[in-house]
């Protein structure tokens, strides 16, 4: 590895964060360049299929946040 490359390791904690943040939100900027795998398509395909069959079975991202957090403790 070369030396820019290897320094990411020598990030704080905070700054790692900080630095996949900025990633993510340069990637967010252009959706369209982020590769999507055909069996990531056939998965959400099958998932979209099964609420639109089965529109109970889905959760709100409320109650989602709610029970990852009961589970967690936070």
């Amino acid at each position: 590895m070369n030396q820019d490359t290897t320094s990411i390791f020598n990030l704080s904690p905070p700054e790692k964060l900080q630095l996949v943040e900025d990633l993510w939100d340069d990637l967010a900027g252009t959706p369209e360049e982020v590769p999507v795998h055909e069996w990531q398509k056939k998965e959400l395909s099958r998932r979209k299929a099964n609420l639109m069959s089965l529109p109970a079975s889905g959760l709100a991202w409320s109650e989602v946040k709610n029970n990852i957090r009961r589970r967690h403790g936070r």
